[in-house]
């Protein structure tokens, strides 16, 4: 049984994908902090043929708080904002009008908190790339809520039954092998490969959100990207 596990990402790079799609199991990790100028509530797209934030604004964020009990706006001035961006810098790219009902439905959903927001994004996007991994949050998961950092991830991967632990190779610094081992599961990281694709006529730039890689790669190259990593 494979098992990842992440923090709720807003239009998360292809990696996030790929450790989605190469485990049995993917938990949303969304009872720890909120961590302040990551990628819990922004991510870079093309704009002016340059990589640019956008963002998902939030009511009341603070590193004190849990991701879900984060407060998310649901301010319909700001949703037509933020399509309005996605459709000026992105509607001339050849999978737009395929892709751009999927990011309507998303960003016009209202949500109570930004956990709430994220995890039905990231579902509506497994579900338009046809993931089939079980997606799951970790504040249904019963366990010891006193449990930090690799200790807790520990635990939910037994709880789980997992034989392997998929991290991406950002983590690599946080967990422990040898600790791993000696509850029974190997650790393992996943180191995206060398990804490029066409982005109008520019020079490509590489690690944009997911929105980048719908709107410029048909889906069925998208899926072929899912496999296009390393297993460290």
């Amino acid at each position: 049984m494979k098992i990842g596990i992440m923090q709720p990402y807003f239009f998360p790079y292809i990696g996030y994908w790929q450790l989605m799609n190469v485990v049995d199991k993917y938990v949303i990790y969304d009872d720890v902090n909120y961590i302040k100028g990551g990628w819990i509530n922004r991510n870079r797209i093309l704009i002016g043929g340059k990589a640019q934030y956008i963002h998902l604004l939030l009511k009341g964020a603070s590193p004190n708080k849990l991701i879900n009990q984060v407060g998310v706006s649901n301010d319909p001035i700001a949703r037509r904002k933020l399509l309005s961006t996605l459709k000026m810098n992105y509607s001339k790219a050849p999978y737009w009008e395929m892709v751009n009902p999927v990011l309507e439905k998303i960003i016009r959903y209202n949500a109570d908190n930004a956990a709430q927001f994220l995890e039905y994004q990231l579902k509506e996007i497994a579900d338009y790339l046809e993931i089939d991994t079980e997606i799951m949050v970790s504040s249904d998961i019963d366990k010891n809520n006193g449990l930090k950092g690799e200790e807790k991830v520990i635990e939910i991967c037994k709880i789980l039954g997992a034989d392997t632990y998929i991290n991406a190779i950002g983590g690599r610094a946080l967990y422990s092998k040898d600790r791993f081992h000696e509850e029974g599961i190997e650790l393992r990281f996943l180191q995206t490969g060398d990804i490029v694709y066409q982005q109008y006529l520019q020079e490509f730039i590489s690690d944009l959100s997911i929105i980048d890689v719908m709107v410029f790669n048909s889906k069925k190259r998208v899926q072929e990207m899912l496999e296009e990593f390393t297993l460290l």
